[in-house]
């Protein structure tokens, strides 16, 4: 009886197992340039997760900030897309960033339709 009861434990932990697995969400795995870190005008800023991604995955690149001046944070023209390996968000400025600080902010669907969405910031020096 008693490996009755181990073996419908064990299939127990092991269907929970996989139901965790089935609604984990995308976690973020790094941005380049990092958070807070202050850099060169990048070419391009990514944000690579843990899962792939769905082309519906997006983000904004916002100006928040920028040297001697108070103004109100503007959006910055940038082409966003995931990468060929799926697991990277690709932001393209249009032009050559300003001296100034960077807010990005993005929303991410992975291949198992979970969505999340947060921000990082960068400075350019």
């Amino acid at each position: 009886m008693s490996s009755r009861i181990h073996l419908r434990h064990w299939i127990a932990a092991l269907a929970l197992s996989a139901s965790a697995t089935a609604f984990a969400h995308p976690k973020l795995v790094s941005t380049t340039p990092a958070n807070h870190a202050t850099v060169a005008a990048p070419a391009s800023i990514s944000v690579t997760f843990s899962e792939k991604l769905l082309p519906v995955s997006g983000a904004e690149l916002v100006m928040t900030k920028m040297p001697g001046m108070t103004m109100p944070p503007m959006k910055i023209a940038a082409k966003a897309a995931v990468s060929a390996d799926g697991k990277s968000l690709v932001l393209t400025p249009a032009k050559s960033l300003s001296t100034g600080t960077y807010r990005v902010d993005w929303h991410v669907v992975s291949t198992d339709t979970h969505a999340v969405k947060d921000s990082f910031e960068f400075t350019v020096k």
